[in-house]
């Protein structure tokens, strides 16, 4: 076998439709485009998704999902910067004062990141699992 001797299998090649040339092509006079209509002229078509005047399929289903207007009011708050606070008593307000969350926050949940060796009682914040064990396990609370 060579390359230039190399050729698709027989039959698995066909020539291309030449349309609008004549009856006995098959494709004559209407080119197969059927007769009348929008879609049988010539620049007659319309964009991606039109059903003629009818609602369209993507604007009569329902929109997915859903994205909430407070998450980004919501902050996250590690361990180990709890760790150096110096008061006992932490709410949101201390960390805004620390600069722990920004001043824009609405709440804060406290996260597993880091240690806390220190007792500590969280008013008003909420904490993961993990966090809660690791807080309680220090001596501290968490009051919701």
């Amino acid at each position: 076998m060579q390359l230039n001797t190399l050729q698709p299998a027989v039959g698995s090649k066909s020539a291309r439709h030449r349309v609008g040339r004549g009856v006995g092509s098959g494709w004559g006079k209407t080119a197969g485009r059927g007769h009348k209509g929008q879609k049988s002229r010539a620049g007659g078509f319309h964009k991606v998704g039109f059903e003629g005047g009818q609602m369209p399929l993507h604007r009569r289903l329902p929109k997915r999902g859903f994205t909430s207007l407070t998450r980004r009011f919501c902050e996250e708050v590690r361990l180990n910067e709890l760790q150096g606070l110096s008061v006992e008593e932490i709410d949101l307000a201390v960390l805004k004062a620390a600069n722990i969350v920004s001043a824009r926050a609405l709440s804060a949940r406290v996260i597993l990141s880091g240690e806390i060796s220190r007792k500590i009682v969280l008013r008003g914040l909420s904490a993961t699992k993990g966090a809660k064990a690791a807080i309680e396990a220090a001596g501290g609370s968490v009051e919701e």
